[in-house]
């Protein structure tokens, strides 16, 4: 594996051919064992061309989730440097929590052309079949203690929301707190997990699921869920559109140092969809009505109760009037 990307990155980098001689010597390895690894690559749909006293060139790359076409269009410092592209895992967020054990570092991108056990808030399943969604998760190493967290998620909305309005042209909005939306449907899932050691945080994993290719749904959540495909008429490059969003993300966190600045709230608020609705949400053993009014700069969300008080919001389930 670790040969395969090596000669898949020697390939990338080179404009014209390469000898089998000059791969096989840069890999440690036989001629023999290069054109084993080209002609499997050649199998997963990597268009290698092969002309004698040359070498090979790389002619394209597949369209599906793949490491090389990332990297080519990757633009970042420090997210997806340590970056992992799985076939199948079983959930990204899970797959992060294990490799921290290793001492993975800060910016470590793991995503995956299919998911089994994904999930949501509050337990929810996140099922796809294979290549529909965009699923990956990134670890951050932040250098904060455990009340500064909740910022993170509604940092990583605004940054998935202004990459895929960038990418789709669509008018993707924001529904707080974790997920991104078209009209009244669901695009995108959010689901932030957190370690933490008396007052210091030692990870937060940021997994991010977006309904790229689905032309249909389930029934039971048809009348909540959309997919770039339906909202565009369009195909899109999973690779592309994960290295914008990763450069936004790298953008907004760097930017706000992971605090829900002034700046940050002047990009939210307007992109924010539950701001001026309905809400209702959990209190104790109550179910509270208002008026979701403003996000505060610790990312909770601001609730305007019939008698004019304010009521902070930070977790939970909110059910938005006229959004699912």
């Amino acid at each position: 594996m670790k040969n395969t990307v090596k000669l898949l990155n020697l390939l990338t980098q080179t404009d014209g051919y390469i000898s089998g001689q000059a791969l096989a010597e840069q890999l440690g390895v036989s001629r023999q064992a290069v054109w084993k690894t080209i002609s499997a690559l050649k199998e997963q749909g990597y268009k290698i061309l092969s002309v004698p006293n040359k070498g090979y060139r790389l002619e394209s790359l597949p369209s599906y989730l793949n490491e090389a076409a990332i990297r080519r269009e990757l633009k970042t410092s420090i997210l997806g440097k340590n970056l992992i592209v799985l076939d199948s895992v079983g959930s990204t967020n899970d797959y992060l929590k294990e490799l921290y054990t290793n001492g993975c570092e800060n910016g470590t991108v793991a995503a995956t052309r299919e998911q089994l056990h994904g999930k949501g808030r509050l337990g929810r399943i996140w099922s796809a079949k294979k290549d529909e969604c965009l699923m990956f998760s990134v670890l951050l190493r932040p250098h904060i203690v455990p009340g500064e967290v909740a910022a993170i998620t509604p940092l990583t909305g605004l940054a998935v929301c202004k990459a895929l309005r960038k990418a789709t042209r669509l008018d993707c909005r924001i529904k707080w707190p974790n997920d991104v939306i078209v009209g009244n449907k669901k695009l995108c899932g959010i689901l932030t997990e957190m370690s933490a050691e008396f007052d210091a945080v030692e990870y937060v994993i940021a997994g991010i699921g977006i309904n790229v290719s689905q032309t249909e749904f389930p029934n039971e959540i048809a009348y909540k869920a959309t997919s770039l495909a339906l909202e565009t008429k369009r195909s899109f490059d999973q690779n592309k559109l994960l290295a914008v969003i990763l450069g936004e993300l790298e953008h907004i966190f760097t930017k706000t140092n992971l605090s829900m600045t002034r700046d940050a709230l002047d990009e939210y608020i307007p992109l924010c969809a539950t701001i001026g609705k309905s809400v209702s949400f959990q209190r104790g053993s109550s179910r509270i009505s208002g008026t979701a009014a403003d996000v505060s700069n610790r990312g909770e969300l601001m609730v305007m109760m019939p008698d004019g008080t304010i009521c902070l919001v930070n977790a939970g389930e909110v059910t938005v009037q006229g959004i699912y």
